[in-house]
């Protein structure tokens, strides 16, 4: 069983990230989900109408990113509301931005901003950023159920199961709540079953240091692995010789299978899966030692950086869904009731600098028109700095930034108040989010899928599409 190594440490949940984790789960041996993706793709439906989005990756910043100090500033409020970062122009007129995501700045022609993402979830799940739905709190959601509602991407495999040949929705560096051994709700297929949660991948990344305040960030290295490199029992991360490929890791690691007779004692499903996790396709989208140099420095050497290459290699090669979801212990992740100022110091120059690098490569491959790309959170902060520097929970306003996949360019949508506190106009739910995204990717949002019992349920959650962020 592949055991992933670490420190310890809390965020505002209370909850202890364990010096080592069991995730044998991911394993193909193990119970891993893949080969009930491959059984329910058999009984699959087409999408319902033309898809403007071939591919949607979505950047998921954990624990609910400043929206003050990004994407809606405030330089006339208050000194308790308005905080350290001035704005800076971007090159849409009259649109500003933090100073500190410069790179960016210069890419909101590209982009669609929505500064009025609102909704009713005050919990660090990313339940309400993957399923659209906001009807839930922390008592009933910490932990994914098997009566969860499923995620957009696990809906849409529902409609239409997509490629054989490549993992068709697929999380990164690991589930959310790796690092604290918890799976938190959000990105399974829920009452639609496991057949439909996606390819969790493994990480064990490194730091410079380890520290205990949670508010002291620490830049992640890594990247992501896939689950068949942990397919056999007792393997763990560290043992795999780093200055070998990727590529030749999952050659060796098959030859043993292989040597063991394992295939041949599988069922057919599982078969397929080993046969999908091995395919050329599959091994080379997950090699990242064969990217260029200058595009590995293009996205940053973190493990986000590096996951948003993989990413951008997997959407290539035909995967339909790839989460990033940026959680890691040392102060990777973006909850932050305390240090704010300084941990966006460390933070949004890594962002920044990821967000130029995906969009520009898409762009440069031909793909971005084709690629629906999101970087949001579960929650914005709240207007008023408290007495840590922080800024606490705030689910009556973010942002989501949009790029790609038949968004608009150029555009912002929605105005909040004085204090970035409310939405004054436009407001934008949850459930909105979750049918947008269904709309563009070809998927009607008006559809229904069946719960435990049977019973129709809105998979957009009673939301609309958001049709003027619609090219």
């Amino acid at each position: 069983m592949l055991r992933v190594m670490g420190g310890t440490s809390r965020v505002c949940d209370g909850m202890t990230r364990r010096e080592s984790m069991r995730v044998g789960a991911l394993s193909l041996f193990g119970g891993m989900t893949l080969p009930h993706w491959l059984a329910a793709r058999e009984a699959g439906t087409a999408a319902t109408h033309p898809a403007r989005a071939k591919s949607v990756i979505l950047l998921n910043l954990f624990g609910g990113p400043p929206h003050q100090d990004m994407f809606d500033l405030k330089p006339e409020a208050p000194e308790s509301v308005r905080g350290e970062f001035k704005p800076i122009s971007t090159n849409v007129p009259g649109l500003q931005i933090g100073e500190l995501l410069p790179k960016t700045a210069r890419l909101m022609d590209r982009a669609t901003l929505i500064r009025t993402y609102s909704h009713r979830y005050n919990s660090h799940n990313p339940y309400n950023v993957l399923t659209g739905y906001d009807g839930g709190n922390d008592a009933e959601n910490y932990f994914a159920k098997r009566t969860d509602h499923p995620s957009i991407a696990s809906v849409s495999q529902y409609f239409d199961p997509g490629p054989t040949d490549v993992p068709r929705y697929v999380t990164m560096p690991a589930f959310p709540g790796y690092n604290q051994a918890l799976r938190r709700a959000g990105p399974y297929g829920g009452y639609l079953g496991s057949q439909y949660d996606p390819m969790f991948t493994t990480c064990d990344p490194t730091f410079a240091r380890e520290t205990k305040d949670d508010y002291d960030p620490v830049e992640a290295i890594g990247h992501p692995l896939p689950p068949s490199l942990a397919a056999l029992p007792g393997l763990t991360a560290n043992r795999f010789d780093r200055r070998r490929t990727l590529l030749a890791q999952f050659d060796r690691q098959l030859a043993t299978v292989e040597s063991r007779g394992a295939p041949e004692r599988m069922n057919k499903f599982k078969r397929q899966a080993l046969e999908l996790l091995s395919s050329s396709k599959t091994r080379t989208a997950f090699d990242i030692s064969r990217e260029p140099e200058r595009v590995r420095d293009q996205y940053g050497r973190n493990l986000w950086g590096s996951s948003l290459v993989i990413a951008r290699r997997l959407v290539e090669a035909g995967s339909r869904f790839v989460t990033v979801h940026w959680e890691s212990r040392n102060g990777n992740h973006w909850d932050m009731h305390g240090n704010t100022f300084n941990m966006l110091r460390t933070h949004l120059p890594q962002l920044d600098l990821m967000i130029e690098g995906l969009v520009l490569d898409l762009e440069s491959r031909g793909l971005l028109d084709q690629t629906l790309v999101v970087v949001m959170g579960e929650m914005g902060r709240t207007p008023k700095i408290n007495k840590k520097s922080g800024r606490d929970h705030w689910p009556q306003c973010g942002f989501s930034l949009l790029f790609g996949g038949g968004t608009r360019r150029g555009m912002v949508l929605g105005a909040t108040d004085a204090q970035a506190a409310y939405p004054i106009d436009r407001p934008v739910s949850a459930g909105d989010m979750a049918a947008t995204i269904y709309q563009l990717i070809g998927i009607n949002p008006q559809l229904t899928v069946p719960d435990l019992g049977g019973r129709p349920v809105h998979i957009s959650h009673g939301g609309q599409p958001v049709w003027e962020v619609l090219a």
